[in-house]
């Protein structure tokens, strides 16, 4: 599928200029610099350094101390407690954070993961009516709540009080809770508000260690759970978030929590280094599984886990969970593609909208951002549930999906989301309807443009740029994720210097290496799933390439490669005869 290279503007000169003078770097990185609002030597050494001290006051979140008086309470009166949160990885790592954290201060605390099929995301009546049934009198809910006003009103007619520490935007009508911890409140004025869930737990228990005096260090110690958070749920690793990761994933790499040690060991991952890609790709996953497959409550038991028995034999459980999660995955997204490569009328509409009874819920969200990789329009999966048809909704870049799912609205029971992502459930019998009327919006307002896949590019560079000293000071640039993107480069004009070759299992891949018409260096690459494009690369015609640098290390030698994201072949004619 044709992509569309957008260039990102260079950053204003003097600044570019000045950071390159100041830290005695090219004025390759010093723009990249610039470009992600670095301008200043202070500033980039608060970038590249960063610090504890970076952390914000946690009592400048709203109704920060009156969620640390209402727990204060709690221990004084030995109250019966219970930390809630959802089933996936923010939820998990949040609770386990908050529970393994204060449980050492009260005699009764526990932690409850609302099951996924039963019950759903957020808070539920039945959880509800549970710690009604246990004498539960405060429940502190992570990265779930700020929504739940009906529920609260519930909880305080059983005589229960909540703490919310959520991320999410509110709505109109906060809940009347103890406290409502959350960075997007209106009404707050703290500094950041793109913590994840975990992040706004962590604060939490940071301002409970200022209220008591106690030794950070201790809190520090879970901060490997905050970082698995950041990265799973895709939140900026910018400002405050950036130091979490930081000092996260030095934790993960040095000394993880039992728990995440052991997902490391079944995930393969012993004996190199940990990066945010490694989270998304291999941690975040397996936590998930629990919840998909079988129930979070075993992804926080192996979280809180402090025996090396019981925490291996929990990851090889949850493992399995994985196996079986992608086995779904697979098998259902084949057969999703095999509908419409099948169906003439699916494969020329604009959005794709299917629906099949016996799909395991656990895993169409999933399918759900497959197909829209794949087809690169908005995309629905819907399968049963409870005598309705549930289902997961995913978009591509520039396309409000909520909107056009809001267009719909009449057709449906309930729905919720944001541009990009987004549930619905609606009636079996009301399928063909919202298929047509989701088509007809899709048709009506979505761009050429935004059916176009997108490689957002940093840089124009030259192969000759790319050497030790260039990656020693981008590695610094790390953590990388949303609002930190690995950078991307284009070089422009290189030729096949003869050795590239088709590589892998079913010879789909590329092993590349190319020589730069201006300045006659050479590098290697990988490309992965471009195999066809080896004709193109062996006509002797120059061609354009956009990619990442990375590291290769194999058998303890380290060489740098490019991972090839695109090539493009525009100089065709210049060499025709």
């Amino acid at each position: 599928m044709e992509k569309r290279w957008n260039i990102k503007e260079t950053g204003d000169k003097e600044k570019v200029e000045h950071l390159s003078k100041v830290l005695n770097i090219d004025r390759f990185l010093s723009n990249l610099l610039v470009q992600r609002g670095v301008e200043t030597f202070d500033e980039a050494k608060a970038f590249f350094r960063p610090s504890y001290e970076h952390l914000h006051d946690p009592f400048l979140m709203k109704d920060m101390n009156k969620a640390i008086d209402r727990l204060e309470q709690a221990i004084e009166k030995d109250e019966k407690v219970v930390v809630y949160g959802d089933y996936d990885v923010d939820g998990t790592t949040s609770v386990s954070l908050v529970y393994s954290f204060l449980k050492p201060y009260f005699k009764n605390i526990s932690f409850y993961i609302p099951n996924r099929y039963e019950e759903g995301y957020g808070i539920s009546y039945k959880g509800i009516d549970y710690f009604a049934e246990e004498k539960c009198t405060l429940v502190i809910a992570l990265d779930c709540g700020i929504k739940a006003v009906d529920k609260m009103i519930y909880a305080k007619e059983k005589g229960i009080e909540f703490i919310i520490c959520d991320h999410h935007t509110p709505g109109d009508i906060l809940p009347e809770a103890a406290a409502c911890l959350d960075p997007k409140r209106p009404d707050c004025n703290y500094p950041d508000e793109n913590l994840s869930g975990c992040g706004v737990g962590f604060k939490f228990l940071q301002a409970f260690c200022k209220r008591r005096n106690l030794d950070h260090a201790k809190l520090y110690d879970y901060l490997d759970l905050v970082a698995v958070s950041i990265a799973s749920d895709i939140v900026p690793i910018a400002g405050e978030n950036r130091v979490l990761a930081h000092f996260g994933l030095e934790k993960l790499n040095t000394n993880p929590s039992m728990g995440l040690k052991h997902i490391i060991k079944v995930a393969g991952m012993q004996g190199r280094e940990i990066t945010i890609s490694d989270i998304v790709f291999k941690i975040g996953p397996r936590i998930n599984a629990a919840g998909r497959i079988d129930s979070g409550n075993d992804a926080v038991n192996l979280l809180v886990s402090t025996n090396e028995a019981n925490a291996s034999s929990m990851s090889i459980d949850i493992d399995k969970c994985n196996d079986t999660r992608k086995g779904f995955d697979r098998d259902i997204t084949q057969q999703a593609l095999d509908l419409i490569a099948n169906d003439a009328d699916l494969r020329n509409r604009k959005s794709t909208v299917l629906y099949e009874p016996q799909w395991h819920k656990g895993v169409i969200g999933i399918v759900a951002s497959r197909l829209t990789e794949t087809y690169y329009r908005p995309t629905v999966i819907l399968t049963e549930s409870k005598g309705f048809a549930t289902g997961s909704a995913r978009s591509v870049e520039g396309f409000d999906l909520y909107k056009a799912i809001d267009a719909c609205s009449d057709l449906l029971e309930n729905f919720g989301g944001h541009m990009y992502a987004a549930g619905l459930t609606l009636k079996i019998e009301n399928i063909p309807a919202f298929k047509e009327r989701f088509e007809q919006y899709v048709a009506e307002t979505i761009t050429p443009d935004q059916m176009i896949p997108q490689i957002e590019v940093d840089e124009e560079i030259g192969l000759k740029d790319i050497n030790d000293k260039f990656f020693r000071i981008l590695k610094q640039f790390r953590p990388f994720g949303p609002g930190n993107l690995r950078p991307v480069f284009v070089t422009k004009r290189v030729f096949d210097y003869g050795t590239s070759k088709k590589v892998g299992k079913d010879q789909d891949h590329l092993k590349v290496e190319l020589i730069e018409e201006k300045s006659g260096s050479i590098k290697q690459g990988i490309a992965f799933s471009m195999g066809d494009y080896l004709d193109k690369l062996q006509t002797g015609n120059p061609f354009d390439v956009c990619y990442t640098i990375e590291e290769n290390v194999y058998n303890g030698r380290s060489t740098l490669q490019m991972m090839l994201k695109d090539m493009k072949f525009p100089y065709a004619e210049e060499y025709s005869d």
